[in-house]
């Protein structure tokens, strides 16, 4: 059995749904955590520069590093029966791994993590209300229409990695922009506690680090 050690910051973010699939696999894995960049405390300025395309999260496999969370995820997927049957299959998920990155995009923005030094306060401002008048209710009510339509899942009727992708990074989303995302969204909740009740996974939620 391989053994696999994550890296990524303190927060749950773009590494939960990869926490979430190594717990799903039962796989014998380990993380390091960092505290996030924009704490003044965080170590990050200084260890990344030993970081092969400077991001995280980083799985190693054997000690053999991977990068960038779809890719991670993918993989992971292909060990645990989490791919779909074939390529119209892994195409539909793609497809809801892809909108949900462009929503990143959007928060991402907002929150400044994209250097951006003319923006003043008013700017911010209202990027963040952009984020949480436009961006969510738009991108979300996609998923949760997708979940409705797939048999309580984000894609093809099964549960997939995508679906621990987006769960695993939807409560920072919520903790970061204030809004009650899964109050709003019954099908992407009842998709959240379908996840949250495998024995697996609930037993990583029970003891997992608090963090956004």
């Amino acid at each position: 059995m391989p053994k696999y050690k994550l890296t990524y910051f303190d927060v749950k973010g773009l590494g939960e749904g990869i926490r979430m699939i190594l717990s799903y696999m039962e796989a014998d894995w380990e993380e390091v955590r960092i505290e996030r960049p924009q704490l003044p405390t965080s170590p990050w300025q200084k260890l990344k520069a030993g970081v092969k395309y400077h991001k995280l999260p980083v799985l190693e496999i054997d000690g053999e590093e991977v990068y960038q969370s779809s890719a991670i995820c993918r993989y992971l997927a292909s060990e645990a029966g989490l791919l779909g049957r074939n390529p119209w299959e892994n195409l539909q998920i793609d497809i809801i791994e892809g909108t949900f990155k462009d929503f990143i995009v959007e928060l991402q923005r907002a929150f400044g993590q994209q250097p951006e030094p003319w923006l003043d306060e008013a700017a911010k401002a209202e990027r963040m209300r952009s984020v949480k008048e436009e961006a969510i209710p738009y991108y979300f009510k996609i998923y949760d229409d997708s979940v409705k339509g797939n048999n309580g899942y984000l894609a093809i009727g099964k549960l997939t990695w995508v679906d621990f992708y987006v769960i695993g990074f939807t409560e920072t989303i919520e903790i970061a922009t204030g809004e009650k995302i899964y109050e709003k969204y019954q099908n992407l909740n009842e998709l959240k506690n379908r996840i949250y009740s495998i024995p697996s996974v609930k037993k990583w939620i029970d003891k997992r680090p608090e963090s956004i």
